[in-house]
């Protein structure tokens, strides 16, 4: 009588890549971005950022899209790159095993300090009272923050990745790291510290 074949055992969370869980991640610290950074909860977690939501659909539901997803996104963008999203998501794979081996941490909190720490918290807007043009300091909307800092995140990496040998997942993961210090090395930080300085005098 033939031995029956044995199964593998089914996994029993989702881990991103099938390597690095959701569960262990510390709570977010930044309390007013709590609503806009889906990390948690059992419609987020997914083996890959590719979860085909509509999110756009709606007001405010982007603020559901898994993180890393959102991460994936923001790379697709300009021009030659728009649409690709398989050559996104390879990217993110290959810069969270970097941040893994460089850090020792879960990337997934990497990604988590770096939005936290690139997110502006005030800016300046142009107001118009009278016909009289003047700028003047506003808070940002944390849904409004989170965009910011995905979008600084993905200009300094194709920044540096542009017309040079490195490769782009390298580039991204170093944008990441810096970020998540909160070093001047990262060009989300220091456009998040610009826009803060800029809105300051304005005040």
């Amino acid at each position: 009588m033939a031995q029956a074949m044995e199964l593998p055992a089914m996994p029993t969370e989702a881990k991103l890549f099938g390597k690095w869980s959701y569960g262990d991640l510390a709570e977010i610290e930044d309390m007013s971005l709590e609503d806009y950074i889906a990390v948690n909860g059992h419609k987020v977690g997914s083996f890959v950022p590719c979860t085909a939501g509509r999110y756009s659909r709606k007001r405010f539901k982007k603020g559901r899209c898994p993180i890393v997803e959102r991460l994936v996104n923001v790379l697709m963008f300009h021009g030659r790159n728009s649409g690709k999203k398989v050559m996104a998501v390879r990217i993110v794979k290959y810069a969270m095993e970097i941040i893994h081996l460089l850090t020792d941490e879960n990337p997934i909190k990497v990604v988590l300090d770096a939005i936290q720490h690139c997110a502006p918290r005030e800016e300046s807007v142009s107001l118009v009272t009278r016909g009289v043009a003047r700028r003047s300091s506003v808070d940002t909307s944390p849904l409004r923050r989170v965009n910011q800092a995905l979008a600084f995140i993905a200009t300094g990496t194709r920044e540096s990745a542009f017309k040079t040998a490195k490769p782009i997942a390298e580039c991204l993961a170093d944008e990441l790291i810096n970020a998540a210090k909160g070093s001047s090395n990262s060009y989300a930080v220091r456009r998040k510290d610009e826009i803060e300085r800029v809105a300051k005098t304005m005040r």
